[in-house]
């Protein structure tokens, strides 16, 4: 699925450690850049991350997360360049001979990527981007770009929570809220949470 339409936006380098590409959107005020971002999203389970759950345990996610971000530094040249390809050869499994301009400003890396993401991930994004252009043929261009690679939609490890009281199931008084907890992947959703979690706090002090 998409998320985050940023009208006018900007792709921005967003990576927290040496090694990695991570990639994130928004827009200015005023709209006014000539390019739009938007996410796709593809759901990732436990029972994907194969033989890091044994080695990493509740931190294999965050390893998953971590390969895929260094797998992007290296193949967009490791000085910060992202991994990109035309939406068309992408579903097509084609290197793009060129790239359009873009508003990330560390350049991008002509790169087919099935050499960043896992098996699993581009093949479901390749089937979703094509149900998309079905309903929607416009968007289903070779004038738009993917750019690798936004890993960060929302935080690989989940701290445990109460499904009643929202608090946390050892530690009296501490309610884990919205992505950073693992319970949002989103600006609307992250508000949703964090007023229910608002609401436990409040309910949890009148006692």
């Amino acid at each position: 699925y998409s998320f985050c339409m940023c009208p006018g936006g900007i792709i921005a380098p967003c990576g927290t450690a040496q090694g990695e590409v991570v990639t994130n959107g928004w827009s200015p005020s005023r709209r006014n850049n000539p390019f739009a971002n938007s996410g796709f999203v593809t759901e990732i389970k436990i029972s994907d991350l194969g033989n890091l759950n044994p080695k990493f345990g509740a931190l294999a996610a965050l390893q998953f997360q971590k390969n895929v971000e260094q797998k992007a530094f290296e193949q967009g040249g490791k000085n910060l360049s992202a991994p990109a390809q035309r939406m068309g050869d992408f579903i097509n499994n084609k290197t793009s001979n060129d790239l359009p301009q873009s508003s990330y400003q560390c350049g991008l890396e002509s790169v087919d990527l099935r050499t960043v993401l896992p098996p699993f991930v581009y093949q479901s994004l390749q089937e979703g981007l094509t149900q998309l252009g079905k309903k929607t043929p416009q968007y289903l261009t070779n004038e738009a770009v993917l750019v690798a690679t936004e890993s960060r939609t929302s935080s690989p490890i989940r701290i445990p929570r109460d499904h009643n009281t929202l608090m946390h199931s050892q530690i009296a008084g501490l309610f884990p809220c919205a992505e950073g907890a693992g319970y949002a992947g989103g600006i609307v959703s992250a508000a949703i949470d964090g007023e229910k979690c608002a609401e436990a706090v409040a309910a949890f002090f009148k006692q």
